[in-house]
């Protein structure tokens, strides 16, 4: 379901008219909406009858796949109609759009791609940027081009910029101080415990025992937060046979194919619960009917690039205060809740306030391929709410320089619009791309797969890339 699935008035509801008139006179406004306010799905409908669309599309960008399919679906209900028709979506994978297409949700990466073929974005007349306080890189590189565009190109182009937590104030000022409307928002109360586990438990373990517990104690279904999917397989395999015959168990995460993700954010049906075991993705966006339990093992998994190294490495950290108040949130979307963390009190107040945003702490490789298409060599030449580190700013122009992707001033070349075409991470597009030139495109475009997914081989197998090649065009996938 898309993050507002209850009927009736939505606490943003009478923001809406003040929003329209905002845009009236002002071709940027922020939005600030707890979860639940019913920004994701009230706001775009709401701005089809302005003056100003001059039939162009109303385009909002979600960080994932699995929330623009959702968002799409539920506004296309209210309409009475199929998805596809007055509300459609893009993503990397799957596109669901038409003739009368007034509202498009796409992903960051779809926008990038508009804007780079069409800079002027000539059809389309307002950009709604949802859920900007997870500050996605990408969401930050989408806003600094849009931002260009209207300033050069389109001072007719609204802009809306739609956060749950973020501090509004540095990003008003990038905006040239644009309003701020605040909706209160409406979720229930939401009792939190901490649990945190023994000395000699695992975390997976304590997840297990207070799921079991919650379900024992307490009705309703519940949502478990996990860091990872390795996390998630072993939650599962400690609970799988051990819950009540009345309750159906779903992982849910990104790389899970899209029947299965639909599967774990369905109602469950009548007489029956859930337990969806899921990553951050279920942190924002998405309401899961019939949740009024979150167990939350308080961890992410976040890249952490290395300019020193040329490296990116996962790390699993402990999530932010921000993040834990969004998913002790999810508890209390449609009913009173509550809230089971696995850590202490005393850990609790340590948290830090947000998580930093991506773009401090990522390989900027493929955002410096992107802005030297667009045309700038320098991360000063866009207005940025934070910056991208110089060292890893240049250790991105070396290694695209090393690819033979930009001149010795940083211009982007043929060979560099070809590895931009793929849509991958530049090293990726290098090993087709050269893989292709050597007639061995086949090849290259398995090794790329391999090397862009999870390891198909067991623990223990070693690393030999030959063999998973091997097992990979055995399976019949290449």
């Amino acid at each position: 379901m898309a993050s507002d699935t209850v009927s009736g008035t939505l606490p943003i509801d009478p923001l809406l008219p003040e929003l329209a008139q905002t845009l009236e006179r002002s071709n940027c406004a922020l939005l600030q909406a707890p979860p639940g306010a019913g920004k994701t799905t009230r706001v775009p409908p709401a701005l089809l009858d302005a003056p100003w669309r001059n039939g162009r599309a109303i385009v909002m960008l979600e960080p994932r796949r699995l929330a623009a399919r959702s968002a799409a679906r539920f506004m296309s209900r209210q309409f009475g109609e199929a998805v596809g028709r007055t509300v459609g979506f893009r993503t990397r994978f799957e596109s669901k759009v038409s003739k009368e297409t007034a509202i498009e949700v796409v992903t960051e990466g779809i926008l990038l791609r508009r804007l780079q073929a069409d800079p002027e974005l000539t059809d389309v007349a307002c950009v709604l940027f949802d859920e900007f306080h997870e500050r996605s890189l990408n969401a930050d590189l989408g806003l600094a081009l849009v931002r260009e565009t209207q300033g050069a190109l389109r001072p007719d182009l609204r802009v809306v910029v739609m956060s749950a937590t973020l501090d509004t104030a540095p990003l008003a000022k990038l905006l040239d101080e644009a309003p701020v409307l605040t909706s209160e928002g409406r979720s229930f109360p939401v009792d939190v415990s901490y649990r945190p586990p023994r000395r000699d438990q695992r975390m997976e373990d304590a997840a297990a025992a207070a799921v079991r517990d919650a379900l024992e104690s307490e009705p309703g279904s519940v949502l478990v937060f996990l860091p990872g999917v390795g996390e998630i397989k072993r939650v599962e395999g400690r609970l799988a046979g051990t819950l009540p015959d009345d309750t159906e168990l779903c992982p849910l995460y990104g790389a899970l194919d899209p029947q299965r993700q639909d599967a774990a954010i369905s109602p469950a049906t009548e007489g029956r619960r859930k337990v969806v075991l899921a990553t951050a993705i279920a942190e924002t966006s998405l309401t899961i009917e019939g949740v009024r339990i979150v167990v939350d093992a308080g961890l992410e998994r976040r890249p952490r690039f290395d300019p020193g190294s040329g490296m990116t490495r996962l790390v699993t950290e402990r999530v932010s205060k921000s993040s834990a108040e969004q998913r002790r949130g999810r508890a209390g979307r449609i009913e009173p809740g509550h809230c089971i963390r696995l850590w202490s009190e005393g850990e609790q107040a340590r948290l830090r306030t947000h998580s930093p945003p991506e773009i401090l702490e990522a390989d900027l490789a493929p955002t410096v391929l992107q802005l030297a298409k667009w045309g700038a060599t320098d991360p000063t030449e866009l207005d940025w709410l934070d910056p991208p580190p110089q060292a890893h700013w240049d250790q991105a122009v070396d290694l695209l320089r090393a690819f033979g992707a930009l001149d010795g001033a940083g211009r982007i070349n043929a060979h560099g619009r070809a590895l931009l075409e793929p849509g991958l991470d530049p090293r990726l597009a290098q090993l087709l791309v050269g893989g292709r030139e050597r007639n061995l495109g086949r090849t290259a475009a398995a090794l790329a797969a391999l090397l862009s997914d999870r390891d198909p081989m067991p623990r223990g197998t070693g690393s030999d890339l030959e063999l998973r090649l091997d097992a990979f065009e055995g399976s019949g996938a290449a």
